[in-house]
């Protein structure tokens, strides 16, 4: 394969799959892909052992790392601002309104008790001391999602000798990710899981492609719904130099979900995943459930609260629905949700990420060979 992509991570195959699950990374490294892990949840001494342990079973093989640094959110300029900070900041409306819905699935909502000094969710602060971390690893990309990655970050990439992607979701995001200096565009449609904006993978790839030409030469990944090699081929077609997968991989054994959700994935059509507020402040794509239409439909909803605070509410939230429904409580089930892309359509069984690897590559070349037929004949 001839992608710059390849060149410039040192892999045999333009398939990026990112995930918050370790096991994930590497068993997707191994297959000739690139794994990247997420690293917002983590702090630095358990990146530490999260990358440690990365190391010690992807064989040598190049894999990255992701951080998230909002450009947008409610606390930007604040200082010093800590969990317990903002825990004091949510109405209580917010926490009657959660308690009364986890309730009436008999589900008892419990709060996490963290340490005083602990920093907010998505401290940018935390995320430069994830990388520094990082970097002492054999990392081989950093990335970061919701906006700009800030100076250091880029900074850091270069001194290192290590790219620096970003994630866009609309083609003024792109502009002005390239003139910030970074190394790969993520070009992220609407269909993807998680935080994601309004366009089209199919129309913003090639508007990407095509605003940041003039500018400068930086290789574009494409990602949205992408969950198979032919869809793969399809946007390489269009100029991209490979893809970013996500929720692929959730369905996979080595996924960091429940089993509940990987069965819900199966059900579940395209359809299923909307885009909500409910779960950070922000409008994220995620499986629709009870939570999504209790806080974007309810009559008696107060309304998400802006970033980080809804964070604190649905982490607090989901972590008493999972364990009730890992406990046989079998109606917290329809409260169950994660990050997810109207890909999850596509998904008709659990596999290993290894053989979700492969089967990208063969439905890959079976497009390629579709293609050059229809040209010869």
């Amino acid at each position: 394969m001839k992608s710059p992509i390849c060149e410039m991570l040192g892999i045999e195959f333009p398939l990026v799959a990112f995930s918050h699950c370790r096991d994930v990374v590497a068993a997707v490294s191994r297959a000739g892909g690139f794994g990247v892990l997420g690293a917002t949840v983590h702090s630095p001494e358990s990146i530490e052992q999260e990358l440690k342990w990365i190391d010690d079973h992807v064989d040598g093989k190049p894999y990255g790392v992701d951080v998230l640094i909002p450009e947008n959110i409610s606390t930007a300029g604040e200082k010093h601002v800590t969990w317990k900070s903002l825990e004091a900041r949510i109405p209580q409306a917010h926490r009657d309104f959660t308690r009364d819905l986890l309730k009436r699935y008999g589900i008892e909502f419990t709060t996490t008790d963290v340490p005083a000094s602990a920093p907010q969710p998505f401290d940018g602060e935390t995320a430069l001391r994830l990388l520094e971390v990082s970097f002492r690893h054999p990392i081989r990309l950093i990335a970061n999602a919701l906006g700009v990655p800030p100076k250091q970050m880029i900074e850091m990439g270069k001194k290192h000798g290590v790219p620096v992607a970003a994630l866009v979701g609309a083609k003024e995001h792109a502009l002005r990710q390239v003139a910030a200096g970074v190394d790969i565009l993520v070009a992220q449609g609407t269909e993807a899981g998680g935080h994601c904006g309004e366009v089209s993978t199919m129309v913003l790839v090639p508007e990407v492609i095509k605003a940041i030409k003039p500018i400068r030469n930086v290789p574009v990944l494409a990602a949205g719904g992408i969950m198979t090699g032919r869809q793969m081929a399809a946007c390489m077609a269009m100029g991209a130099a490979g893809v970013w997968t996500g929720s692929v991989w959730l369905a996979t054994v080595e996924s960091e979900t429940s089993e509940t959700f990987r069965e819900k994935m199966i059900t579940a059509s395209s359809r299923d995943a909307v885009r909500s507020k409910g779960r950070t402040g922000k409008p994220a794509r995620q499986l629709r459930s009870v939570w999504t239409d209790a806080w974007d439909r309810g009559d008696n909803s107060p309304g998400a609260l802006p970033m980080p605070l809804q964070s604190i509410i649905s982490r607090d939230a989901f972590d008493s629905i999972d364990r009730a429904a890992a406990g046989g409580n079998a109606k917290a089930r329809d409260l169950v949700s994660y990050f997810v892309g109207q890909g999850v359509g596509l998904v008709d069984s659990v596999k290993s990420a290894g053989s979700v690897v492969q089967e990208f590559k063969e439905d890959f070349l079976e497009a390629i060979e579709h293609m050059n037929a229809l040209v010869t004949e």
